[in-house]
């Protein structure tokens, strides 16, 4: 695809205006497309304030590179198959100085499994029964059924017991003992945390439109950014002299539907959807390659994906076939989006793929909390969005089974099945691994089929610097763990 002549004077504009600021800054900046919403891991869901949260916040558990648990806040052991004996380090503290002990970490996730709290990830955890702290450095986690992932599902940062009860406003003022501490949040475009290590202060500024965000790089008003950005700026910053660093990708797009709804809760209406978009044109010509086609949320070489899952082939002549049951009235649908240019681009482009097969679409943008607001209460017929960060299979209960309705989870499209909710409960049941895997591999085809979400791809992960900032690393699932080492170099 060509590149509009606004988008070139655009080009032109940032590198006339290149080099004409001082670089020089006491913080490391890095520009945001979204603000986060929450600064409270208890409420986290949007990709931004989930990653930026895990620098500010501890947990018990982790993930490895090949996404199997490992300690972080705790070691544990396993002492029968519903009882976790979970052992903390002993020098945890919170960055206001108290020690982080047993009597916080039952009280962070008493609190997530109050239903008061209205937690969004009280869902993944309902499986817990009991937590008991024998001393203040020991944890006890009794289960109401076995399950050899628990492990896995304590990833949520730990909050100290004093101020929940004394119920402080973690989303504006986190209290963590992470990687990074608060320093302030004065305004919605900027927040300022400070790396422990080394006191190096880090800056987080919203700047929503792409080709801003490239101008300020240029310009030293920012040091660095990630995603977010259509592949020709990206090319013209490299041709600039700034760094760019490239991941693949695991986080997973798609188009979600509203199942409630008359006309996008007709299957043949999402077949139609599915066989209409052109995923290897948009990969190639508006990614310039840096993604590829997803069949699931699960990438296929993860140990619970299918990899024998089929794509949905393009193919125009058969979403018009199917859309001949649909009276024409019903082909017009509302496709929302956020108002980041790159996600009006996309939804532009599956607009006219979708127009070529008799679908009318009317896309609509908002700004990041409006668009999610809607997304989360129902409010669409369609709308695109990503699972961020997924590690662990129970993400299926969380989207896909019945009773997960907001706001007891995220399925958000009111998927109804009970063919899906017998495997998810199948596989959580299931007495060895591999009874696990193959229970969710038959989950992923029986969603693949009902197709409650439309799979598009999984991006890639692009960072986008100034030549003096180094160490910083990307990773596959996109967070910002890179800050924890980047800094300017000598």
């Amino acid at each position: 695809m060509t590149i509009t002549r606004f988008f070139i004077s655009l080009l032109l504009l940032v590198t006339i205006l290149a080099g004409c600021a001082d670089p020089r800054h006491d913080s490391l900046r890095f520009a945001l497309a979204s603000a986060p919403v929450t600064l409270d891991p208890r409420f986290a869901t949007d990709a931004t304030s989930a990653r930026i949260n895990r620098l500010l916040y501890h947990s018990l558990v982790d993930f490895d590179a090949s996404l199997q648990p490992v300690p972080e806040l705790a070691a544990w052991q396993e002492i029968t198959p519903t009882h976790y004996r979970f052992t903390l380090r002993q020098e945890a503290r919170f960055h206001d100085g108290s020690m982080l002990s047993s009597a916080d970490v039952r009280a962070t996730y008493a609190s997530i499994l109050d239903p008061q709290t209205a937690s969004p990830h009280r869902a993944s955890i309902a499986l817990i029964e009991r937590i008991a702290t024998p001393d203040e450095h020991t944890v006890d986690f009794f289960l109401a059924k076995p399950d050899p992932l628990f492990p896995g599902y304590l990833v949520i940062g730990i909050l100290p017991e004093e101020q929940l009860v004394a119920r402080h406003p973690f989303n504006t003022q986190p209290v963590g003992s992470g990687a990074f501490r608060f320093i302030a949040w004065p305004e919605q475009g900027r927040l300022e945390l400070e790396r422990q290590a080394d006191k190096q202060r880090l800056e987080f500024l919203l700047v929503k439109d792409p080709t801003v965000r490239a101008l300020k790089l240029l310009r030293g008003e920012i040091d660095m950014l990630q995603n977010d950005m259509p592949p020709e700026l990206v090319g013209h910053l490299a041709e600039q002299g700034m760094t760019v660093l490239r991941a693949r990708g695991s986080n997973f797009s798609y188009l979600g539907f509203n199942l409630d709804d008359p006309i996008t809760g007709q299957l043949p209406v999402r077949q139609a959807i599915a066989h209409a978009v052109n995923r290897d044109e948009i990969i190639r010509y508006v990614f310039g390659g840096a993604a590829r086609p997803a069949g699931a949320i699960l990438p296929p070489t993860h140990w619970a994906g299918n990899p024998d899952l089929p794509l949905y082939e393009y193919n125009p002549d058969k979403a018009r076939t199917l859309l001949n049951s649909v009276p024409p009235e019903r082909r017009v649908i509302s496709y929302k989006t956020s108002s980041d240019p790159f996600r009006i681009r996309l939804a532009t482009i599956i607009q006219q793929q979708l127009k070529e097969v008799g679908l009318e679409v009317k896309v609509q943008s908002y700004d990041w909390g409006t668009f999610y607001g809607d997304i989360k209460r129902g409010a669409f017929q369609m709308f695109s969005l990503s699972w961020v960060g997924i590690k662990t299979p129970d993400i299926f209960r969380y989207v896909f089974h019945s009773t997960m309705l907001p706001p007891e989870g995220a399925n958000r499209g009111r998927y109804r099945s009970a063919e899906s909710d017998t495997l998810i409960e199948r596989a959580e049941g299931a007495a060895t691994l591999e009874e696990r895997v193959q229970a969710y591999r038959a989950l992923q085809a029986q969603v693949n089929a009902d197709l409650p979400y439309v799979p598009l791809w999984y991006e890639d992960h692009v960072f986008v610097a100034r030549p003096g900032i180094v160490d910083y690393a990307v990773t596959a699932d996109g967070n910002y763990d890179g800050l924890l080492r980047a800094r300017r170099g000598g």
